[in-house]
């Protein structure tokens, strides 16, 4: 598949109030933005043409922004979220015909995008309408039932078929055209789209996804990503450039993004400081487990 989409529309309303200020796409995630490491991934399984869908703070994805990404991306506006399945459709003109690889915006993982393209395309000519990529879990376990033959036999507790393994749908998956055909103005690709399908005794296919990828919905999740992103590159922590830290404040496994300031004298520990951002720790009350956006926000996760 050369076409792919970028599902970037959503609110975010578990991150406000990050996402008060930018789309979680945009959310910071080690030295670039999250949609960057998506397009990154996409670029290298030879993906040529990326269309996102925009709707919540969507000046936000300027030309600029989009422009620096790995691969280029065509913006695609919608007055307000049409849904994971009306944002597919309402993006049809941009995406041309055929096949399509979607991903949703607020996902990170370490997929072959070539190996996911190369499946779909064999369990396509067997008659699947879509391959959804599904990280490992026990047989009943996970959102996914899978069957023998790597058929999806479970969805959103509705059975269809004997199940040999579990899994975790990880919001990145492969979409036949057949199935764009019948993707309505608005709604959600699982319940409306999936569902339907699945029903009326057709297939789908599943694709194994890593183990380890990071569904970014909550304030623990966007740090545990941005954890993980130091532990891949063998850093304690990581500073910016044009990033400045006071000689009295020790940072330690946090990310500190280009161009902010941290000042006084204390403690820094797994937290995030947007780029441009601008905070101070005191030596009694250390920052931990919080992320500092640019306009002066502190979310702190749960202890």
């Amino acid at each position: 598949m050369t076409a792919a989409m970028i599902l970037a529309a959503g609110l975010g309303t578990r991150l406000r109030p990050l996402t008060d200020e930018l789309p979680k796409p945009l959310l910071w995630l080690g030295d670039r933005p999250l949609v960057a490491h998506i397009a990154e991934r996409l670029a290298a399984g030879s993906v040529r043409r990326v269309v996102l869908n925009r709707s919540h703070l969507a000046e936000r994805f300027s030309r600029e922004i989009l422009a620096a990404l790995p691969a280029p991306v065509e913006a695609v506006d919608e007055p307000e979220p049409f849904g994971t399945a009306g944002g597919l459709a309402n993006a049809a003109r941009a995406l041309g015909e055929g096949d399509v690889i979607v991903w949703n915006g607020d996902i990170l993982i370490d997929l072959d995008v070539a190996a996911l393209s190369a499946a779909h395309a064999a369990h396509g000519q067997r008659g699947a309408g879509a391959t959804l990529a599904v990280a490992p879990r026990p047989a009943g376990e996970g959102t996914v039932g899978v069957g023998a033959r790597g058929e999806v036999v479970r969805l959103r507790g509705e059975r269809f078929g004997d199940e040999a393994a579990g899994g975790d749908f990880v919001g990145v998956h492969g979409v036949g055209e057949a199935l764009r055909r019948r993707l309505p103005p608005r709604g959600c690709m699982v319940g409306d789209v999936y569902l339907p399908w699945l029903r009326e005794g057709r297939a789908l296919a599943t694709f194994p996804a890593p183990a380890v990828w990071h569904d970014i919905g909550t304030i623990a999740a966007y740090l545990a990503a941005n954890a993980r992103w130091l532990s891949q590159r063998g850093l304690q922590s990581y500073v910016g450039p044009g990033a400045c830290v006071a000689e009295g404040v020790d940072v330690t496994g946090s990310v500190v993004g280009a161009g902010a300031r941290v000042e006084g004298v204390g403690a820094l520990r797994r937290c995030v400081v947007w780029p441009g951002a601008r905070v101070a720790v005191g030596a009694g009350a250390p920052l931990e487990r919080a992320v500092v956006t640019t306009k002066g926000a502190v979310a702190r996760a749960p202890a």
